[in-house]
Protein backbone atom coordinates (compact mmCIF):
# COMPACT_ATOMS: atom_id res chain seq x y z
CA UNK A 1 0.00 0.00 0.00
CA UNK A 2 1.94 2.85 -1.20
CA UNK A 3 2.33 6.07 -2.82
CA UNK A 4 5.36 7.68 -3.99
CA UNK A 5 6.94 5.56 -1.16
CA UNK A 6 4.70 6.09 1.50
CA UNK A 7 3.27 3.13 2.94
CA UNK A 8 -0.25 3.67 3.93
CA UNK A 9 -0.75 1.14 6.11
CA UNK A 10 2.23 2.24 8.67
CA UNK A 11 0.58 6.05 8.87
CA UNK A 12 -2.66 4.15 9.51
CA UNK A 13 -1.35 1.81 11.91
CA UNK A 14 -0.15 4.85 13.60
CA UNK A 15 -2.83 6.62 13.86
CA UNK A 16 -5.10 3.80 15.60
CA UNK A 17 -2.24 3.68 17.78
CA UNK A 18 -2.58 7.26 18.88
CA UNK A 19 -6.31 7.14 19.20
CA UNK A 20 -6.08 4.29 21.19
CA UNK A 21 -3.53 5.26 23.74
CA UNK A 22 -5.77 8.72 23.63
CA UNK A 23 -8.75 6.83 25.26
CA UNK A 24 -6.65 4.56 27.35
CA UNK A 25 -5.20 7.86 29.15
CA UNK A 26 -8.16 10.22 29.14
CA UNK A 27 -10.72 8.07 29.72
CA UNK A 28 -8.24 5.73 31.82
CA UNK A 29 -8.16 8.91 34.73
CA UNK A 30 -12.49 9.10 34.81
CA UNK A 31 -13.14 5.29 34.86
CA UNK A 32 -10.51 5.14 37.42
CA UNK A 33 -12.69 7.45 39.75
CA UNK A 34 -15.56 5.12 39.64
CA UNK A 35 -12.91 2.24 41.07
CA UNK A 36 -11.69 4.67 43.36
CA UNK A 37 -15.34 5.45 44.81
CA UNK A 38 -16.08 2.70 47.30
CA UNK A 39 -13.06 4.12 49.22
CA UNK A 40 -14.77 7.51 49.59
CA UNK A 41 -17.51 7.63 51.63
CA UNK A 42 -18.11 11.60 51.63
CA UNK A 43 -20.65 12.56 49.63
CA UNK A 44 -19.40 15.79 48.88
CA UNK A 45 -16.24 14.92 48.40
CA UNK A 46 -17.81 12.63 45.64
CA UNK A 47 -19.51 15.36 43.96
CA UNK A 48 -15.69 17.00 43.69
CA UNK A 49 -14.58 13.87 42.38
CA UNK A 50 -17.01 13.76 39.29
CA UNK A 51 -17.02 17.14 39.21
CA UNK A 52 -12.95 17.24 37.97
CA UNK A 53 -14.24 15.25 35.09
CA UNK A 54 -18.10 16.38 34.21
CA UNK A 55 -16.82 18.71 31.54
CA UNK A 56 -15.04 16.43 29.79
CA UNK A 57 -15.50 12.68 30.28
CA UNK A 58 -17.92 12.30 27.37
CA UNK A 59 -15.22 13.51 25.04
CA UNK A 60 -12.77 11.72 26.04
CA UNK A 61 -14.87 8.63 24.95
CA UNK A 62 -14.38 10.38 21.23
CA UNK A 63 -11.03 8.77 20.77
CA UNK A 64 -12.17 5.00 20.92
CA UNK A 65 -14.24 5.70 18.30
CA UNK A 66 -12.18 7.49 16.42
CA UNK A 67 -9.67 4.17 16.60
CA UNK A 68 -12.44 2.27 15.85
CA UNK A 69 -13.82 3.51 12.77
CA UNK A 70 -10.20 4.13 11.64
CA UNK A 71 -9.73 0.54 11.84
CA UNK A 72 -12.67 -0.37 9.92
CA UNK A 73 -11.26 1.33 7.20
CA UNK A 74 -8.12 1.37 7.16
CA UNK A 75 -7.93 -2.78 8.17
CA UNK A 76 -11.65 -4.03 7.64
CA UNK A 77 -10.16 -7.22 7.94
CA UNK A 78 -8.42 -7.08 11.51
CA UNK A 79 -11.55 -5.01 12.48
CA UNK A 80 -13.62 -8.20 11.75
CA UNK A 81 -11.43 -10.81 13.10
CA UNK A 82 -10.74 -8.83 16.24
CA UNK A 83 -14.32 -8.02 16.98
CA UNK A 84 -15.24 -11.39 16.59
CA UNK A 85 -12.93 -12.67 18.79
CA UNK A 86 -13.57 -10.62 21.40
CA UNK A 87 -17.27 -10.34 20.40
CA UNK A 88 -18.65 -10.44 24.30
CA UNK A 89 -15.72 -8.65 26.18
CA UNK A 90 -16.53 -5.77 24.22
CA UNK A 91 -20.46 -6.05 24.85
CA UNK A 92 -19.76 -6.21 28.43
CA UNK A 93 -17.18 -3.10 28.41
CA UNK A 94 -20.07 -0.77 26.02
CA UNK A 95 -22.25 -1.75 28.95
CA UNK A 96 -20.43 -0.86 31.60
CA UNK A 97 -19.76 2.40 29.72
CA UNK A 98 -23.44 3.17 29.63
CA UNK A 99 -24.40 2.44 32.86
CA UNK A 100 -21.33 5.01 33.86
CA UNK A 101 -22.90 7.28 31.59
CA UNK A 102 -26.61 6.98 32.72
CA UNK A 103 -24.96 7.27 36.47
CA UNK A 104 -23.07 9.96 35.68
CA UNK A 105 -25.90 11.94 34.53
CA UNK A 106 -28.86 10.77 37.29
CA UNK A 107 -26.62 11.10 40.33
CA UNK A 108 -26.90 14.49 40.09
CA UNK A 109 -30.71 14.82 39.62
CA UNK A 110 -31.79 12.31 42.15
CA UNK A 111 -32.81 12.99 45.23
CA UNK A 112 -30.46 12.53 48.28
CA UNK A 113 -31.38 9.68 49.53
CA UNK A 114 -31.45 7.85 46.28
CA UNK A 115 -28.19 9.11 45.50
CA UNK A 116 -25.95 6.20 46.68
CA UNK A 117 -28.00 4.08 43.63
CA UNK A 118 -26.49 5.93 41.00
CA UNK A 119 -23.10 5.87 43.29
CA UNK A 120 -23.29 1.75 42.73
CA UNK A 121 -24.30 1.93 39.79
CA UNK A 122 -21.40 4.57 38.43
CA UNK A 123 -18.64 2.05 40.46
CA UNK A 124 -20.14 -1.04 38.82
CA UNK A 125 -19.91 0.59 35.43
CA UNK A 126 -16.53 1.65 35.79
CA UNK A 127 -14.87 -1.72 36.94
CA UNK A 128 -17.13 -3.61 34.33
CA UNK A 129 -15.58 -1.54 31.69
CA UNK A 130 -12.19 -1.90 32.90
CA UNK A 131 -11.81 -4.99 33.51
CA UNK A 132 -13.12 -6.12 30.37
CA UNK A 133 -11.18 -3.46 28.93
CA UNK A 134 -8.22 -5.30 29.91
CA UNK A 135 -9.34 -8.83 29.31
CA UNK A 136 -10.28 -7.75 25.35
CA UNK A 137 -6.26 -6.91 25.67
CA UNK A 138 -5.15 -9.93 27.00
CA UNK A 139 -6.93 -12.28 24.66
CA UNK A 140 -5.74 -9.77 22.45
CA UNK A 141 -2.01 -10.84 23.33
CA UNK A 142 -2.37 -14.24 23.29
CA UNK A 143 -3.60 -14.28 19.86
CA UNK A 144 -6.56 -14.78 17.63
CA UNK A 145 -6.77 -17.90 15.62
CA UNK A 146 -7.26 -17.71 11.98
CA UNK A 147 -7.99 -20.06 9.43
CA UNK A 148 -8.26 -19.04 5.69
CA UNK A 149 -8.74 -15.20 7.29
CA UNK A 150 -11.63 -16.53 8.99
CA UNK A 151 -11.87 -16.38 13.08
CA UNK A 152 -11.40 -19.86 13.90
CA UNK A 153 -11.63 -19.76 18.18
CA UNK A 154 -14.43 -19.95 20.38
CA UNK A 155 -16.47 -17.44 21.96
CA UNK A 156 -15.23 -17.76 25.11
CA UNK A 157 -11.76 -18.06 24.39
CA UNK A 158 -11.43 -14.93 26.51
CA UNK A 159 -12.49 -16.92 29.71
CA UNK A 160 -8.63 -18.04 30.70
CA UNK A 161 -6.37 -16.85 33.31
CA UNK A 162 -4.04 -14.41 31.31
CA UNK A 163 -7.10 -12.75 29.91
CA UNK A 164 -8.23 -12.49 33.21
CA UNK A 165 -5.40 -11.37 35.41
CA UNK A 166 -4.79 -8.35 32.82
CA UNK A 167 -8.37 -7.57 33.45
CA UNK A 168 -7.36 -7.01 36.85
CA UNK A 169 -4.00 -5.00 36.31
CA UNK A 170 -6.11 -2.81 34.32
CA UNK A 171 -8.31 -1.99 37.27
CA UNK A 172 -5.08 -1.16 39.40
CA UNK A 173 -3.77 0.95 36.49
CA UNK A 174 -6.90 3.15 35.82
CA UNK A 175 -6.80 3.04 39.57
CA UNK A 176 -3.92 4.81 40.02
CA UNK A 177 -4.24 6.80 36.57
CA UNK A 178 -7.60 8.47 38.93
CA UNK A 179 -5.41 9.17 42.07
CA UNK A 180 -2.97 11.10 40.68
CA UNK A 181 -5.41 12.98 38.40
CA UNK A 182 -6.67 13.98 41.55
CA UNK A 183 -3.76 15.13 43.09
CA UNK A 184 -3.56 17.79 40.52
CA UNK A 185 -7.57 18.70 40.34
CA UNK A 186 -8.34 18.33 44.32
CA UNK A 187 -6.49 19.58 47.68
CA UNK A 188 -7.66 18.95 51.42
CA UNK A 189 -8.38 15.74 52.73
CA UNK A 190 -9.75 13.86 49.57
CA UNK A 191 -5.92 14.88 48.10
CA UNK A 192 -4.12 13.60 50.67
CA UNK A 193 -6.37 10.58 50.33
CA UNK A 194 -5.22 10.27 47.40
CA UNK A 195 -1.54 10.40 47.95
CA UNK A 196 -2.30 8.21 50.41
CA UNK A 197 -3.53 5.08 47.91
CA UNK A 198 -1.62 6.23 45.16
CA UNK A 199 1.73 4.81 46.98
CA UNK A 200 0.45 1.27 47.36
CA UNK A 201 -1.27 1.22 44.31
CA UNK A 202 2.14 2.35 42.38
CA UNK A 203 3.52 -0.87 44.27
CA UNK A 204 0.78 -3.44 43.14
CA UNK A 205 0.85 -2.02 39.56
CA UNK A 206 4.89 -2.55 39.52
CA UNK A 207 4.23 -6.55 40.69
CA UNK A 208 1.48 -6.75 38.23
CA UNK A 209 3.71 -5.41 35.64
CA UNK A 210 6.74 -8.00 36.46
CA UNK A 211 4.34 -10.76 36.59
CA UNK A 212 2.38 -9.91 32.99
CA UNK A 213 5.87 -10.09 31.47
CA UNK A 214 7.23 -13.07 33.03
CA UNK A 215 3.90 -14.94 32.20
CA UNK A 216 3.70 -13.73 28.80
CA UNK A 217 7.48 -14.93 28.21
CA UNK A 218 6.96 -17.63 29.37
CA UNK A 219 3.28 -18.70 27.70
CA UNK A 220 4.16 -16.86 24.63
CA UNK A 221 7.34 -17.93 22.92
CA UNK A 222 7.19 -16.09 19.78
CA UNK A 223 7.06 -13.05 21.81
CA UNK A 224 9.56 -13.37 24.06
CA UNK A 225 11.84 -14.42 21.19
CA UNK A 226 10.78 -11.02 19.39
CA UNK A 227 11.41 -9.01 22.74
CA UNK A 228 15.15 -10.51 22.75
CA UNK A 229 15.76 -11.13 18.88
CA UNK A 230 18.29 -9.56 17.15
CA UNK A 231 18.64 -5.32 18.20
CA UNK A 232 15.19 -5.69 19.87
CA UNK A 233 16.96 -6.15 23.19
CA UNK A 234 17.96 -2.98 23.22
CA UNK A 235 14.62 -1.77 22.64
CA UNK A 236 12.77 -4.17 25.63
CA UNK A 237 16.53 -2.82 27.55
CA UNK A 238 14.97 0.58 27.30
CA UNK A 239 11.93 -0.04 28.31
CA UNK A 240 12.10 -1.85 31.17
CA UNK A 241 14.75 1.01 32.76
CA UNK A 242 12.43 3.47 31.81
CA UNK A 243 9.54 1.40 33.25
CA UNK A 244 11.99 1.38 36.56
CA UNK A 245 13.30 5.20 36.47
CA UNK A 246 9.02 5.87 35.92
CA UNK A 247 7.97 4.29 39.19
CA UNK A 248 11.21 5.77 41.17
CA UNK A 249 10.18 9.09 39.99
CA UNK A 250 6.48 8.51 40.80
CA UNK A 251 6.91 7.36 44.87
CA UNK A 252 9.89 10.23 44.88
CA UNK A 253 7.02 13.19 43.56
CA UNK A 254 4.25 11.27 46.17
CA UNK A 255 6.69 11.22 49.09
CA UNK A 256 7.67 15.43 48.10
CA UNK A 257 4.06 15.70 48.01
CA UNK A 258 4.32 17.30 43.86
CA UNK A 259 0.82 17.79 42.53
CA UNK A 260 1.23 17.32 38.58
CA UNK A 261 4.53 15.20 38.51
CA UNK A 262 2.71 11.56 39.99
CA UNK A 263 0.22 12.15 37.12
CA UNK A 264 3.04 12.01 34.48
CA UNK A 265 4.98 9.91 35.96
CA UNK A 266 1.57 7.37 35.86
CA UNK A 267 0.71 8.55 31.86
CA UNK A 268 4.84 7.35 31.24
CA UNK A 269 4.16 3.90 33.04
CA UNK A 270 1.01 3.54 30.56
CA UNK A 271 3.30 4.26 27.74
CA UNK A 272 5.98 2.66 28.11
CA UNK A 273 2.90 -0.19 28.85
CA UNK A 274 1.74 0.78 25.31
CA UNK A 275 5.10 0.67 23.64
CA UNK A 276 6.04 -2.71 25.20
CA UNK A 277 2.11 -3.96 23.64
CA UNK A 278 3.13 -2.50 20.20
CA UNK A 279 7.08 -4.62 20.63
CA UNK A 280 4.96 -7.54 21.07
CA UNK A 281 2.96 -8.04 18.43
CA UNK A 282 4.19 -5.78 15.59
CA UNK A 283 4.18 -5.53 12.66
CA UNK A 284 1.07 -7.91 13.24
CA UNK A 285 -2.26 -6.12 13.31
CA UNK A 286 -4.23 -9.63 14.51
CA UNK A 287 -1.47 -11.44 15.89
CA UNK A 288 0.25 -14.09 15.85
CA UNK A 289 -0.73 -14.32 11.56
CA UNK A 290 -1.82 -11.45 10.27
CA UNK A 291 0.06 -8.42 9.31
CA UNK A 292 -0.94 -4.78 8.39
CA UNK A 293 -0.52 -5.59 5.09
CA UNK A 294 -2.20 -8.41 4.73
CA UNK A 295 -5.28 -7.11 6.81
CA UNK A 296 -4.81 -3.61 4.64
CA UNK A 297 -7.96 -2.06 2.72
CA UNK A 298 -7.27 -0.66 -1.07
CA UNK A 299 -4.83 1.74 -1.44
CA UNK A 300 -7.66 3.94 -2.84
CA UNK A 301 -9.89 3.62 -0.07
CA UNK A 302 -6.64 4.19 2.61
CA UNK A 303 -6.09 7.21 1.15
CA UNK A 304 -9.75 8.54 0.59
CA UNK A 305 -10.18 8.57 4.17
CA UNK A 306 -7.08 9.51 5.39
CA UNK A 307 -7.77 12.97 3.74
CA UNK A 308 -10.89 12.93 5.95
CA UNK A 309 -8.88 11.79 8.68
CA UNK A 310 -6.50 14.73 8.54
CA UNK A 311 -8.90 17.44 8.47
CA UNK A 312 -10.97 16.28 11.24
CA UNK A 313 -8.42 15.02 13.78
CA UNK A 314 -6.24 18.33 14.48
CA UNK A 315 -10.29 19.66 15.14
CA UNK A 316 -10.52 16.62 17.87
CA UNK A 317 -7.35 17.37 19.02
CA UNK A 318 -7.99 21.58 19.23
CA UNK A 319 -11.19 20.62 20.65
CA UNK A 320 -9.78 18.04 23.88
CA UNK A 321 -7.02 20.68 24.35
CA UNK A 322 -9.20 23.71 25.19
CA UNK A 323 -11.70 21.64 26.64
CA UNK A 324 -8.97 20.90 29.57
CA UNK A 325 -7.52 24.29 29.43
CA UNK A 326 -10.39 25.96 30.01
CA UNK A 327 -11.28 23.37 33.34
CA UNK A 328 -7.83 23.82 34.28
CA UNK A 329 -7.05 24.34 38.08
CA UNK A 330 -8.80 22.73 41.44
CA UNK A 331 -12.54 21.82 42.10
CA UNK A 332 -13.38 22.95 45.36
CA UNK A 333 -16.58 21.69 46.84
CA UNK A 334 -20.00 23.89 45.97
CA UNK A 335 -18.47 23.94 42.14
CA UNK A 336 -21.22 23.05 39.83
CA UNK A 337 -20.21 21.67 36.11
CA UNK A 338 -22.59 18.88 36.16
Amino acid sequence: MNIQGIDLSIIWSVLIAFGIMMYVILDGFDLGLGILFPFISDSEERDVMMNTVAPVWDGNETWIVFGAAAMFGAFPLAYSLIFEALYLPLIFVLAGLILRGVAFEFRFKAEPEKRHIWDKAFIAGSVLATFFQGVALGTYVSGIPVVDRQFAGGAFDWFAPFPLFCGVGLVLTYALLGSTWLLIKTEGMLEARMRHYSRPLAYLLAWVIVLTCGWTAFIHKDIAHRWFHGSHWLLTGAIAVLAVIALYALQKSLRERHSHKPFISTLGLVFLGYAGLVLSVWPNIVPPSIDLWEAASPTTSQLFALIGTLLILPVILMYTLWGYHVFRGKVKPGDAYH
